[in-house]
């Protein structure tokens, strides 16, 4: 297992694999190595890059050093992007892609930046996430009762119906969410309330430089392409794309030619 260490101490473990210019994919919610559509993308990717995976703090094989703060996951990334040797190309899906925002707007990097269905809900085309979200999350883990984390994260978070919901408590995937239920309110801290139905901050992103390509898929829902839309906008120069016949869930064939196509333009 390789690892780097972070500002804080806290030990991040991460996979390197291919040959040429560097790129760093980031896990959305409830994700890890070894249980994340980036180590497929990554297999893909392989050929072209030289490709890096890791363990958000508190997940997988990384560390969990408290108190969380955002800060702390950006610094992860800034550690990692050294590790690979300065700028990078930098990939984010979902709060991956909330927080690969967040990282270069502080600082970290970036030759190129892409991001996939960050989920923002900027309008009413769906019931907004309840200002105790993350409070309520909190106190399900701090309880011992993960499942029900998970299950507020799904229902309130993501949107979907219960009956789904309930649905997945028999699937095999459903133990190693449970995992890292307790980094779902760290999730939260990230999507920094863009999440109540809200517009996006003017300037929300101000201090990223990089070309940026923002990708939603054209089955997602209204909301799910409104607030990446939304996104878009906020960035000046920012390439807005969207994948015919793609969902949040989207497949890595139809999702790494373009990557390998923008990140590999000069």
């Amino acid at each position: 297992m390789a690892t780097i260490t972070s500002a804080d101490g806290t030990s991040i473990a991460y996979s390197r694999v291919g040959a040429g210019p560097a790129l760093v994919l980031v896990d959305g919610a409830l994700c890890y190595r070894g249980s994340t559509p980036n180590d497929d993308l990554a297999k893909a990717l392989s050929e072209r890059f030289t490709v890096y995976t890791f363990d958000r703090r508190g997940r997988g094989e990384s560390g969990d050093t408290g108190p969380y703060d955002v800060e702390r996951e950006v610094e992860d990334i800034a550690a990692l992007v050294k590790e690979a040797g300065g700028e990078v190309g930098l990939y984010g899906i979902s709060s991956g892609a909330a927080l690969v925002l967040e990282a270069v707007h502080r600082g970290v990097p970036a030759k190129r930046v892409a991001v996939y269905e960050p989920p923002f809900v900027v309008d009413s085309t769906r019931k907004r996430v309840p200002a105790d979200y993350e409070t309520r999350l909190e106190a399900a883990v701090a309880g011992g009762k993960r499942g029900d984390a998970i299950k507020l994260f799904m229902t309130e978070g993501v949107g979907l119906p219960g009956l789904m919901v309930a649905m997945m408590r028999l699937m095999p995937a459903w133990p190693r969410m449970k995992r890292v239920a307790h980094t779902l309110a760290y999730d939260a801290r990230v999507m920094d309330g863009n999440q109540a139905g809200q517009s996006l901050p003017d300037n929300r992103w101000s201090g990223i430089s990089a070309p940026t390509l923002i990708i939603d898929g054209g089955k997602s829902p209204e909301w799910m392409r409104n607030g990446v839309a939304a996104a878009a906008g906020q960035l000046p120069g920012a390439e807005y794309r969207t994948l015919a016949g793609q969902t949040h869930l989207v497949k890595t064939a139809a999702l790494a030619p373009v990557l390998a196509e923008f990140f590999g333009a000069s």
